[in-house]
């Protein structure tokens, strides 16, 4: 017998409290939400307390979340979009999910499942999480590395296959249940919605928007208002709701107020997937989930090892180093929200049973868990595996050496690391004052703006043990690390400190300057062996006093 309360509010009210207590815990243990939130959901379901005794409610809720994150999925698929990705994100997106999608669904007819349920399955393996991914990397500040980059368009890739899954099963949802409709039918009801989305497109969408812009409170409702509306038309055309919040995103996709839609949208979907994720965890029956555990561990480990290794086997084969193959596969080694979303509407279709639901769900927990984890700790984890993983790169690397090396000489007078805006302003001080500087970033779209401005400069990442020594350091007068101070894995090594113990036992001379934020850090970096310490905001401060005080 679970708790019962009065109402709805003090049941929605217990449930909330215990998310957010939950939810904190996560963070602590570097777990993402969903995780909590699903954890949440089995805590408060009939296995354990039985709090939610009034589950409609949530699950309204939970429809109108689903419906915003497809709608802001949508609303990222403008028709550039394919322009923007490159050859290697397209062919280890797709080299990926096809990989996923044939072995998976072998390794689950293997488990003794029809093969309905191994094709679901097999599909939702190859869903990752973007905003999970997204979230780790900016926390690492990998987001505008190579690998990152990388990272992210073989995602689009996948969220490309994720919209083409679910209009599929949309469109075959309309033919069947009680809702079916006729094949002439189902046409004529396809045809009218795409061509109030392309009303809204052509005529409507931005007009509307620059309207609401000026009221944004309003903006945010409309686009509320208008994912839920046509997910309900989509739902009552037979297509189901998940394709009418999704185009509904679309149609707002090419105007210029998206961004704008999305950034104020992204709370409000994050707080109502959190009854979602909770009425996953609430459905999941313990006491048969036991005989899904073994299933769970194979799959997971699938998942975990075999996506980051496909992705290390593709970027080798395109000429990438084994360490940017490395950290870019990390990535894909958990399944996403969209997986979960997809079996929902596998089990609401009646193609799938319950048990499908629950042993995915079960490798989302698996997979998401362990896999923030290697993403977080990805360079430790290189370090151990480095030599296990030498077979995956070509013995000439012509992607990065080309792109590293090309337009550098022999001898500069400064090497410089980071050209961010403290870095890039040393640069072209030094320049201006006919100076020889080489500069060094991890960012490849900054290499391109420094190389296409003439100045020698290199692609390169300071965390990688094997780069910073094969630079032209020798002849060097000086060694600036103009980075910020940064902590990395499970050692919390500071890389500016490791960077400079390495070029002094490998013999340089030179003075080394390396930028700090604080006055202990100055003295910290001084201590291992730096010559100066570089303080812009002080400097900063102190040459506008100088400035005031002289004009």
């Amino acid at each position: 017998m679970g708790l019962v309360f009065e109402s709805v509010f003090a049941e929605v009210a217990a449930i909330l409290a215990i998310a957010a207590l939950a939810g904190f815990l996560g963070v602590l243990l570097r777990q993402p939400l969903i995780v909590s939130f699903i954890a949440v959901g089995i805590i408060v379901g009939p296995s354990v307390l039985g709090i939610m005794n009034r589950p409609e409610h949530l699950h309204l809720l939970a429809d109108i979340g689903v419906s915003l994150l497809l709608f802001l999925v949508g609303l990222k698929l403008d028709i550039q979009l394919i322009r923007t990705l490159g050859p290697v994100a397209v062919a280890t997106g797709m080299g990926q999910v096809a990989f996923t999608s044939i072995f998976g669904f072998l390794i689950c007819m293997g488990l003794g499942m029809d093969w309905v349920a191994s094709a679901y399955a097999a599909v939702a393996l190859t869903f990752s999480s973007t905003i999970i991914v997204v979230k780790l990397l900016s926390d690492k500040r990998e987001i505008d590395s190579l690998h990152g980059r990388i990272a992210l368009g073989f995602l689009i890739v996948q969220d490309l296959f994720v919209v083409a899954a679910m209009v599929v099963l949309s469109a075959v949802g309309a033919g069947i249940g009680e809702t079916a409709r006729s094949p002439l039918m189902t046409v004529f009801s396809g045809i009218i919605l795409l061509g109030t989305v392309w009303v809204m497109i052509r005529y409507v969408a931005e007009p509307l928007l620059k309207r609401m812009a000026q009221t944004p409170e309003l903006m945010v409702t409309f686009a509320v208002a208008w994912a839920v509306v046509l997910a309900a038309v989509s739902g009552w055309l037979g297509f189901g709701r998940e394709l009418g919040g999704l185009l509904g995103g679309v149609s707002l996709a090419s105007t210029s107020f998206r961004d704008a839609v999305g950034s104020r949208l992204s709370g409000v979907r994050d707080f109502l997937l959190l009854f979602f994720f909770i009425g996953l965890g609430a459905h999941l029956d313990l006491s048969v989930l036991g005989a899904q555990v073994s299933p769970a561990i194979a799959l997971s480990a699938f998942v975990l090892i075999g996506n980051p290794l496909i992705v290390l086997a593709i970027m080798g084969y395109m000429g990438y180093r084994r360490r940017t193959g490395f950290l870019a596969g990390l990535t894909v080694a958990q399944i996403s929200e969209f997986s979960l979303i997809f079996m929902a509407m596998g089990v609401s279709l009646g193609h799938v049973g319950p048990e499908a639901m629950g042993l995915v769900t079960l490798v989302g927990l698996v997979t998401i868990t362990l896999s923030t984890y290697m993403i977080v700790y990805s360079h430790p984890l290189y370090a151990k595996l480095d030599r296990f993983l030498i077979p995956f790169e070509r013995k000439y690397t012509h992607r990065e050496e080309e792109t590293s090396t090309a337009g550098v000489g022999e001898n500069y007078d400064v090497i410089l690391f980071g050209l961010g805006r403290y870095g890039g302003a040393i640069a072209r001080g030094l320049r201006d004052r006919n100076v020889s500087v080489l500069g060094i970033d991890f960012d490849p779209a900054v290499v391109d703006s420094w190389r296409g401005k003439g100045c020698p400069v290199m692609y390169g990442d300071a965390e990688d043990p094997d780069f910073p020594l094969s630079l032209p350091f020798r002849e060097a007068k000086w060694i600036i690390l103009a980075i910020p101070p940064r902590l990395s894995g499970v050692t919390h090594t500071d890389f500016r400190l490791v960077l400079t113990h390495e070029f002094r036992q490998a013999g340089f001379t030179g003075k080394i300057a390396v930028t700090s934020h604080l006055h202990f850090d100055a003295e910290l970096v001084l201590s291992e062996g730096a010559d100066v310490a570089l303080l812009p905001y002080e400097d900063a401060a102190e040459r506008a006093v100088e400035l005031v005080l002289t004009v």
